[in-house]
């Protein structure tokens, strides 16, 4: 024992973790079969939070999205403690290492998950230990993530900090380094105005062929889920509130008007493009908007925030707003991106048990933009029975 610690006390390099890492030799043989790695109990959240506040130099943090946290127990002792939350939003050296392109990676993020945090308790470093858990958790998360989220995993991802740590235990675990992050990080309203030390990033395929699969042009049917997401870019966004300020009535009465007509607008029909159906759809994206987005759609900011319509609001002036003038701004709108579209696609859709007065079941045909998925034509067509499509 003495010999052993005078060899750590001689490796100043070495940081606090891997200094425990070392000691852990007199704690002796940790029988791994023994070992628990299980989703943690609604009961267990508190504790979990506490043990993370007072052990990991984060702290506790807020779920993120989907997220799952793990517990490690071995006789109904906890030894280790993991959370799993949704993917970063903008990580370039991911996106390179995939291989995405911009609207892929906005549609797809949700086939991906961030380890946030992994935490092994106090007087628990046995040898080999942090590269067990990884080893067990990702023989399962992808069918835990599956049941609860209904979606399933492909990649996860984290970072170290290598000021205070090298990565032992995640290249343990055949995690790759793939690069670095720039240092900023997220905070309310968008990313922090100065750097911090830049991260390593490293990744972990849950699919032999994880990096295939995301960077296909069309993604196999077991992993398509939801509606399509496309994402604005900041220039849309901000035009397309600017389309909506003139040549439109406001249906509202002019008593009581918090928000303008043009401000949503702008949001509802940004929602529709970003994938969302229905008002409840709607409000909900809206409400999500980060400060930053809630500027450029010209919201309302009151006491130094920027406030978004209610359900409510959205609705009522969906339901009272002109159509025709409505599609005129749409089309103006339309008429400043069509140029980003290289090649249209044609889609058809029938419309179930809508006949007309002969008995012709109605066709909606649509003229799709392919790379900016905008709707640039619609046309209505009946066919009979049998019968080939009329106009």
């Amino acid at each position: 024992m003495d010999k052993c610690r005078a060899f750590v006390y001689n490796l100043p390099e070495l940081n606090h973790f891997e200094l425990q890492y070392l000691h852990s030799e007199s704690y002796g043989i940790m029988d791994y079969s023994r070992l628990k790695v299980q989703p943690i109990l609604a009961t267990e959240q508190q504790r979990f939070q506490e043990l993370m506040q007072r052990h990991h130099f984060l702290g506790a943090m807020p779920k993120i999205g989907h997220s799952l946290r793990y517990v490690v127990s071995v006789d109904e002792t906890w030894l280790a403690l993991l959370s799993f939350s949704a993917a970063a939003l903008n990580l370039k050296a991911r996106d390179d290492w995939i291989g995405w392109q911009y609207r892929h990676r906005s549609d797809r993020l949700k086939l991906v998950s961030n380890n946030t945090r992994f935490l092994i308790l106090p007087d628990h470093h046995y040898p080999n230990l942090g590269s067990r858990i990884l080893s067990r958790v990702e023989g399962r998360i992808s069918r835990d993530w599956l049941l609860h989220f209904q979606q399933p995993l492909l990649l996860l991802e984290t970072f170290v900090d290598p000021s205070r740590h090298r990565g032992t235990v995640y290249r343990a675990a055949n995690w790759q380094q793939v690069g670095r992050t720039t240092g900023y990080r997220r905070v309310t309203g968008g990313y922090s105005e100065r750097t911090q030390t830049p991260k390593w990033v490293f990744v972990r395929p849950l699919h032999v062929h994880a990096r295939r699969i995301l960077s296909a042009p069309v993604l196999p049917l077991q992993y398509q889920t939801g509606v399509p997401r496309m994402k604005l870019t900041v220039k849309q966004m901000e035009s397309i509130y600017e389309v909506f300020q003139h040549g439109i009535e406001d249906p509202r009465r002019a008593q009581g008007r918090k928000h303008s007509l043009a401000t949503v607008l702008a949001l509802s029909v940004a929602a529709v493009l970003c994938g969302c159906r229905g008002y409840k759809d709607i409000s909900v994206w809206v409400k999500a908007l980060s400060q930053s987005a809630r500027s450029r759609f010209r919201c309302r900011f009151r006491d130094r925030f920027y406030e978004v319509p209610s359900y409510t609001v959205i609705r009522n002036v969906l339901v009272g707003v002109d159509p025709e003038q409505l599609n005129a701004a749409l089309n103006r709108w339309n008429a400043q991106f069509a140029s980003v579209d290289e090649s249209l696609a044609i889609d058809g859709k029938t419309m179930c048990n809508a006949m007309d007065e002969n008995g012709r079941q109605a066709h909606i045909m649509s003229v799709v933009g392919h790379q900016s998925k905008q709707v640039y034509s619609q046309k209505k067509s009946v066919r009979s029975h049998g019968g080939a499509a009329m106009s």
